[in-house]
């Protein structure tokens, strides 16, 4: 070993002992202080505990409702068809162009066609969904396409 070689040495650090003696730091009391529920053993509380007020999430009262039997849909809008290659779209062509999602929780979720942004449409094509709304239909069958519902 030579001189530029040296290396600071490895310090060991050891495992808090609690409970060992005033000389430790951590004697008697093993640094949890005095008294009171988290000093003693499985004393943890939750984060959102209030002490034994009455909670927030319990104050408040309950509003609104969630309707179980809503049909999500995955949405396509006209705009997005108007720029693309081809005349005949259908939902596997519309999840291969990554118009729709095909993945997580809604991938067989029905598909709907909207008419947002349809201004400058003026496309001919042949659009199969499972939906859609009545504007976009219109639009489509305006300039000589099919709005086919599967």
């Amino acid at each position: 070993m030579k001189l530029h070689n040296i290396e600071h040495p490895k310090t060991k650090r050891y495992k808090k002992r609690l409970g060992k003696g005033h000389g430790t730091g951590f004697g008697k009391t093993s640094g949890k202080g005095h008294k009171g529920q988290k000093s003693r053993s499985g004393g943890n509380i939750p984060a959102w505990f209030e002490g034994g007020q009455m909670p927030l999430q319990r104050r408040l009262p309950k509003r609104g409702f969630t309707n179980i039997f809503k049909k999500q849909f995955r949405i396509v809008n006209l705009d997005k068809l108007q720029n693309l290659d081809g005349s005949i779209f259908d939902i596997k062509k519309l999840e291969k162009l990554n118009l729709i999602r095909k993945a997580r929780a809604n991938e067989k979720a029905p598909v709907k066609i909207l008419a947002k942004n349809t201004e400058n449409f003026n496309k001919k094509i042949t659009v199969k969904a499972n939906a859609f709304s009545k504007t976009a239909k219109e639009i489509i069958e305006k300039f000589g396409g099919v709005a086919e519902v599967i």
